[in-house]
């Protein structure tokens, strides 16, 4: 994002009382009516849902300078998600009313808004074939490419390194535990990733994206 409309998003945030919260806490319920609309200033958060079966499958995790949930905020969409913390975070609050008054009136951020819309739906669309087409192995090695374009830190070598855990990439790609771990093991036979202090090291990020058929 561009500094000059960063720094004009957090001025309008800027009003709005700063709040603190630990990891794994819950911001918004699903089917709650949400208090109003988050800034996320830093940390991390998820919005997921639930299935039948109680498995949590996440939809979108949220970085600074997001802030959410939009839908709700300008067509009134009933919440059907959970918004949740994956680290410590800080946030501000505004209501709903003041920030679409504030989309209006700033066309530079309305369209910032919806240019990070569409790259998030364009990854939607992918990991949803992935999810309707794709195998098992598939849908890890996209998985990574993601996060790792999205979180992960480059290093001087090219590798990427990603604080993550198993069961949280699980949740991201919509498969069991044991179907990550085989498929992850797979890739650390393959000396193209390790797994070290609960972190991911994917040695070469482009050797998944030719495996995977396209970049991300």
């Amino acid at each position: 994002m561009d500094t000059q409309l960063s720094k004009k998003i957090e001025k309008f945030f800027a009003k709005y009382r700063l709040r603190h919260f630990d990891k794994s806490q819950i911001l918004i319920y699903a089917g709650d009516n949400p208090p109003g609309v988050f800034h996320l200033i830093s940390g991390q958060v998820r919005q997921y849902d639930i299935t039948e079966k109680g498995e949590e499958v996440v939809v979108n995790v949220f970085k600074p300078p997001a802030f959410f949930p939009m839908a709700w905020a300008i067509n009134k969409t009933p919440n059907q998600y959970f918004f949740e913390t994956s680290e410590p975070t800080e946030i501000r609050m505004a209501p709903a009313s003041d920030v679409v008054a504030f989309l209006k009136a700033n066309h530079d951020v309305t369209y910032d808004l919806l240019s990070r819309l569409y790259s998030g739906t364009n990854g939607m669309q992918r990991r949803m074939a992935h999810l309707m087409g794709g195998s098992g192995h598939s849908r890890v090695l996209f998985e990574l490419l993601v996060e790792c374009k999205r979180f992960g830190k480059k290093q001087k070598d090219g590798s990427y390194i990603l604080v993550m855990h198993e069961d949280e990439l699980a949740r991201r790609s919509g498969l069991s535990l044991g179907t990550v771990n085989r498929e992850l093991g797979k890739l650390k036979a393959r000396k193209v990733l390790k797994i070290d202090h609960k972190q991911f090291i994917v040695k070469d990020l482009g050797s998944l994206e030719k495996e995977l058929g396209y970049g991300l």
